[in-house]
């Protein structure tokens, strides 16, 4: 009886949070101007277009020379920033802000181990994640591992915030698919560099809520195989939006006001079932499997707030060979009490992936 007393509170600490945080006038409602017009078209078909003609067959990743300084060293590790310019092409870049141009990564390295016997994984944001702190943390201690961590400043986020963002809440919904499609083209070319310019023998990509939905579709659509770590991640952002506690934090009224200028009156409920059919672009159930899946490891809460159960059951259906590990707790304690069990899904995960044959 007591676990259901336990279980129940973490839902409820999710919830008083997503009260807190999203229902009080603290801070804006997401997608406050809209949808975001001729931009969310363009959108919707640049990420129509992810999904390889062929099965297994990825379009390569663009190559990036970050450029960059080192912010401290020790005996041990070194920790370097690098700013590169996003690989987006032409088209997205347009569409992007311009304070998001140029992409921001720290790079947290071990000291006196060739490259070949390290691993490096790809840390990508979660929803209001700005800061590198938080996932160097969580990979900081994989240095004895000789796993080294790289953290990717999201578009959006960060230095890379537009001026009339106000935090994480995005203005327009063409927003949410432009920072997805923007990571997922930065993320893959961060993975061709550490195996192509710095020869690492291993990689890896994880994120927490919104930044697992991306590390699932960088490792279902980059060309080698990748351990893929999505953690306390949705299968789609239909879920976190329309079903979640974010929902409570949508500019539904905005929505239908925008729609309603362009096309014709419509009902709450309606403006929901558009956003149910945009945000289906996100659905991770549609991409390939990645090239391993033994190498996917889901980690899931037993309480979350915001990411039912079905919606993880859902991603190892999709993805068979993967597996889903359960941690007690709801959305917003897992993040902060169990690291332990992330980066151990992360060293697993590495684990069932072959060593790169060296070139030497």
């Amino acid at each position: 009886m007591v676990t259901v007393n336990i279980g129940m509170l973490h839902y409820i600490l999710d919830h008083v949070y997503g009260a807190f945080v999203h229902r009080t006038k603290i801070s804006p409602p997401f997608f406050s101007r809209g949808w975001g017009g001729t931009k969310l078209e363009l959108l919707e078909r640049l990420i129509s277009q992810l999904f390889p003609e062929v099965e297994g067959q990825n379009w390569p990743p663009s190559l990036i020379q970050p450029i960059w300084r080192t912010v401290w060293e020790t005996q041990n590790a070194c920790l370097r920033e690098g700013v590169f310019r996003t690989p987006c092409d032409e088209q997205l870049l347009s569409a992007l802000p311009p304070e998001s141009h140029n992409a921001r990564v720290a790079f947290l390295v071990p000291k006196d181990v060739p490259p070949q016997k390290m691993a490096c994984v790809v840390h990508l944001a979660g929803t209001g994640d700005h800061t590198f702190e938080r996932r160097l943390r969580l990979g900081g201690p994989l240095l004895k591992q000789n796993i080294a961590t790289m953290v990717l400043e999201s578009p959006f986020y960060g230095q890379r915030r537009p001026m009339l963002q106000r935090g994480a809440k995005l203005l327009c919904v063409s927003d949410l698919l432009l920072l997805g499609r923007a990571t997922i083209e930065e993320a893959r070319s961060l993975l061709y560099w550490l195996d192509s310019e710095a020869g690492f023998g291993k990689m890896g990509v994880c994120g927490l809520s919104m930044g697992g939905v991306h590390a699932a579709m960088v490792g279902s659509l980059h060309p080698t195989p990748v351990a893929t770590l999505p953690f306390l991640s949705p299968h789609s952002a239909v879920v976190a939006f329309c079903e979640g506690i974010l929902k409570h934090a949508t500019a539904w009224e905005a929505l239908r006001e925008d729609l309603a200028a362009k096309e014709a009156a419509m009902t709450l409920e309606e403006v929901r079932e558009r956003m149910r059919n945009v945000l289906s672009l996100t659905d991770v159930t549609r991409f390939p499997i990645p090239k391993n899946p033994n190498a996917i490891i889901f980690v899931a809460a037993t309480d979350d707030g915001y990411i039912p159960k079905h919606s993880v059951l859902e991603l190892q259906k999709a993805w068979p060979g993967s597996e889903v590990r359960w941690v007690t707790g709801g959305h917003v304690s897992s993040f902060l009490l169990h690291n332990n069990e992330f980066r151990k899904a992360i060293v697993d995960g590495l684990n069932r992936l072959e060593w790169k044959e060296s070139s030497l």
